[in-house]
């Protein structure tokens, strides 16, 4: 346990921002989910959820929560899916 104030606030913030960047993947996690499904059942709205996914993944890639590499790899699949799907 901390004894100094601003080691205390340190705590306190690394658990708030710990919070938020989890919930922010979940998200992108989620949008992926719902755009390999969307792709694979060949549906409407395949390319805006795909894109949608994408600008989530580049979000979060930009703000240093996620390794660029990885978003890349990501990005580069569901676009990957897109284009076979629309053969």
């Amino acid at each position: 346990m901390p004894n100094l104030k601003q080691a205390i606030k340190r705590v306190s913030i690394n658990e708030k921002k710990t919070e938020v960047n989890k919930n922010k993947k979940s998200e992108v996690r989620t949008a992926i989910k719902k755009a390999h499904v969307a792709v694979s059942t060949a549906s409407e709205g395949a390319l805006d959820l795909v894109r949608e996914a994408q600008k989530q993944i580049d979000k979060l890639a930009g703000q240093g929560k996620m390794n660029k590499n990885t978003a890349a790899r990501r990005v580069s699949r569901l676009q990957k899916a897109l284009n076979r799907q629309a053969q």
